[in-house]
């Protein structure tokens, strides 16, 4: 297939890009001219800024949502189906998580991700275009980030240099349901085959707590484990909680004889 994958450079595309070897592949990274679009088969589109704590909303919108809407219209000029990264962000503080419950978007970030499906959901169209809500996506290739990496990664680089682990100060232990980026591509690479759109979770279904991972990162590393407050921008935003429901992907999948 020819593809274009967008934001390549970053952590689950630059998975996403060597899953792709064996397919013709452009790239584009946020600052380059606009893609050429005619011609592929699919666009994947991972790029965006994925800061939650940015407040910049202009900028937000610009360079998540503005280009998105952009690549979408140039997808259904030039009849190319679309994938593009979502996020659970969406859900915010609700405690539900099919994919049809309300949503409750706290950041810039999550904002521009749920504007766009809505916009992408509602734009009559003659294409394949697949949404996915990633939940806490972990694994290699999170060097780059500051500030913004899983905590698998994130405790891991603190046990080793500071050999102190910090969590934020929280009533009650925070639970996230982490999926391995191994997981995201391979759902990505089998819904080429699915001639189908809409929106989907990806995730495990299982939620898991932040201190366990601490503790079996501190063990490992002969590591403390100390608690913070959670810093005044997250107050309002920081998910305590997050379970996938994936009763939807395992459906689709199972239908389209990927078990």
């Amino acid at each position: 297939m020819k593809i274009l994958l967008t934001g390549h450079k970053g952590f689950i595309g630059s998975n996403m890009l060597l899953a792709l070897k064996d397919h013709t592949v452009t790239t584009f990274e946020w600052g380059e001219d606009y893609p050429d679009i005619k011609g592929l088969d699919w666009v994947i589109h991972m790029g965006a800024n994925s800061s939650t704590t940015e407040t910049d909303v202009e900028k937000m919108m610009h360079q998540n949502y503005d280009f998105s809407v952009w690549l979408l219209h140039e997808c259904v000029k030039h009849n190319v189906n679309l994938q593009y990264s979502s996020s659970a962000s969406v859900y915010g503080l609700k405690k539900e998580f099919t994919e049809d419950s309300p949503v409750d978007p706290r950041t810039p970030y999550a904002w521009t991700k749920y504007l766009f499906e809505r916009y992408a959901n509602q734009l009559p169209k003659n294409i394949i275009v697949q949404g996915f809500r990633y939940f806490n996506v972990y694994g290699n290739g999170q060097d780059h980030k500051i500030g913004n990496a899983s905590p698998h990664h994130t405790f891991k680089q603190q046990a080793i240099n500071d050999k102190v682990i910090k969590l934020f100060n929280c009533q009650v232990h925070p639970a996230r349901d982490f999926v391995p980026v191994e997981y995201v591509v391979d759902t990505h690479l089998k819904f080429t085959n699915i001639k189908e759109s809409g929106i989907w979770n990806i995730g495990t279904g299982t939620a898991t707590s932040f201190y366990s991972i601490a503790c079996e990162i501190a063990e490992k590393y002969n590591a403390k484990i100390d608690y913070i407050p959670i810093p005044n921008v997250l107050k309002n935003s920081y998910q305590i909680y997050t379970c996938a429901d994936t009763t939807k992907l395992q459906k689709t999948l199972k239908e389209n004889n990927f078990e």
